[in-house]
Parts: C-alpha cells; structure tokens; sequence
C-alpha cells in the first residue's frame, strides 16, 4: 500500500491519498490537484515532487 501526503508539496493541505500503486496515487492527486488547487494540469515538477513523498505503508 502506497500513501501521499498532499502537504509534502502544497503547505497546509491536510489530504492524504491511500492507494495500491504509484499510479494510483497520482491519479487520485490530478483529480484532487484539479478540484482543490485550481491546477489544471498537474506538470512535471509537481509530478516528481509527488514520486518523491509517496511512502510505503503497513
């Protein structure tokens, strides 16, 4: 099981996404990215910031 924690990358956010992949996990932050942030596309920087907070988890 894989865990993002959004406030790695956007201070202050307190969503925390669960997932079985690392896409997964990505998927559920472009749709949070969109809905939440206002970011219309999540770039590559935003990508690679997110690779680098997913943890393993349990």
């Amino acid at each position: 099981m894989k865990k993002f924690y959004c406030g790695a990358v956007v201070p202050g956010c307190q969503t925390t996404f669960l997932a079985d992949s690392e896409e997964q996990i990505l998927a559920k932050v472009a749709t949070h990215a969109r809905e939440a942030h206002g970011m219309e596309e999540v770039g590559d920087e935003v990508v690679a910031q997110v690779r680098a907070n997913i943890r393993e988890t349990g």
